[in-house]
């Protein structure tokens, strides 16, 4: 059974989206960034998946810069592309592009050392 660590959730998002499915991807990162994820710095508040020239990328995720860092860090505002198979991507941007639904960022994790990200497919709910 692989080792899993919860990072950060999304709490925000369960609330104000409707989630139907939910996906792992993997998370390209620098090496501040690992160390700032493990060190439990990271807000995925109003945090979703955009789709640019088939690939998929995180955006509106902030990881702050690891204190002991050389050379300035990260920048940690900057969109992060996510590691999917192709017809992974093929398919939840199908379903996004046609169907109105948003692919959000639902939590951020560590399994057998490597981090992960939780992806909820959803359409988001009325607020009256």
């Amino acid at each position: 059974m692989p080792a899993v660590k919860v990072v950060a959730t999304n709490r925000k998002a369960r609330h104000e989206y409707e989630i139907t499915e939910t996906i792992e991807a993997g998370l390209v990162l620098k090496g501040s960034e690992v160390k700032s994820l493990r060190a439990g710095l990271v807000n995925l508040k109003d945090s979703y998946v955009q789709f640019r020239g088939g690939e998929a990328w995180l955006v509106g995720c902030h990881i702050s810069p690891y204190s002991f860092a050389r050379g300035g860090g990260h920048d940690p505002d900057r969109d992060r592309k996510l590691l999917l198979h192709r017809r992974e991507i093929s398919r939840i941007g199908a379903k996004v592009a046609e169907r109105g639904l948003t692919l959000v960022a639902l939590r951020v994790y560590f399994k057998d050392g490597i981090a992960k990200l939780e992806l909820g497919l959803g359409r988001g709910r009325a607020h009256y």
